[in-house]
């Protein structure tokens, strides 16, 4: 069983923020692809609420992480560029897709 680290509240705060920020945005993208009307409304929500929600969920796991120093945060870097890039180019790839369907 792992022992639980002390951190200070210097790092829990706005760890403890940016979890719940990153929650509520990644939510808010959800409900928006649940209650908009059309397709190209509905695929504009989820994307910036992904990219925006997986930012601050990030954020928060390189603060902690860094405190704890019991790893590098290159795994987070790597999820933020991994997203970043994939998320506007799926977006692009199924407007393009819808467009051509509808015309």
């Amino acid at each position: 069983m792992m022992q639980s680290a002390e951190i200070s509240m210097l790092v829990a705060v706005p760890t403890a923020i940016l979890l719940v920020a990153g929650a509520a945005i990644t939510l808010v993208g959800a409900l928006g692809l649940v209650r908009l009307s059309s397709f190209y409304q509905r695929v504009h929500a989820p994307t910036l609420g992904t990219t925006l929600g997986v930012t601050c969920v990030a954020l928060a796991s390189m603060i902690y992480f860094s405190a704890l120093g019991t790893r590098p945060i290159l795994h987070e870097v790597l999820i933020l560029i991994f997203v970043t890039v994939t998320t506007p180019i799926t977006l692009i790839i199924l407007v393009r897709a819808a467009r051509l369907r509808d015309d």
